[in-house]
């Protein structure tokens, strides 16, 4: 049976509503407040499944070469030694080339604690060779992902903490 190592949490609408304005310009509060009451966490789709779904805050229209940066108003709480690891939905992928702009997403467990709340977001692009528009409608599921527990080497000593969001743990 499967060890039960995390619970995902929708962030804070403010850190939604920042997020959500930075990726599609500014809207009306009514507007990003709907949207942001209708997000569903991630979930399984069955008993066998290894990926957690998750889901488009919004439709999603990406022509060929096209790229997006998503808030998924999720952030994930984790036990430490675990990560989740974010790929495109399979058949999303194999349809229309979707990816993740950085081939995978690693959500580390002190993300959850970061500056932004541990605001997951996914840059996808449609990298379509057979010039196929991708349409996701809101509340499809668009991502998935798989935690995975980690090892470290005998002789790390790190203590350090995270006190950041992207890219925050490689700067000095």
């Amino acid at each position: 049976m499967a060890r039960r190592i995390a619970k995902f949490h929708k962030v804070s609408y403010e850190q939604f509503k920042e997020g959500y304005e930075d990726s599609f310009g500014r809207k009306e509060d009514s507007e990003i407040q709907r949207i942001y009451d209708e997000i569903r966490l991630p979930e399984r789709a069955t008993a066998g499944s290894a990926g957690y779904d998750f889901f488009a805050p919004a439709e999603l229209t990406l022509n060929p070469g096209d790229t997006v940066k998503v808030p998924t108003g999720i952030r994930v709480e984790m036990e430490p030694d675990w990560v989740l690891k974010c790929y495109p939905r399979s058949g999303l992928g194999f349809k229309y080339r979707l990816q993740l702009n950085n081939t995978v997403g690693i959500i580390d467990s002190d993300y959850f604690y970061s500056d932004n709340e541990g605001h997951i977001f996914a840059k996808i692009t449609n990298d379509s060779k057979e010039k196929k528009t991708l349409r996701v409608e809101a509340g499809s599921g668009f991502m998935q992902g798989i935690f995975v527990e980690y090892g470290i080497t005998v002789d790390d000593c790190v203590t350090t903490a995270r006190n950041g969001g992207f890219g925050s743990t490689s700067k000095n």
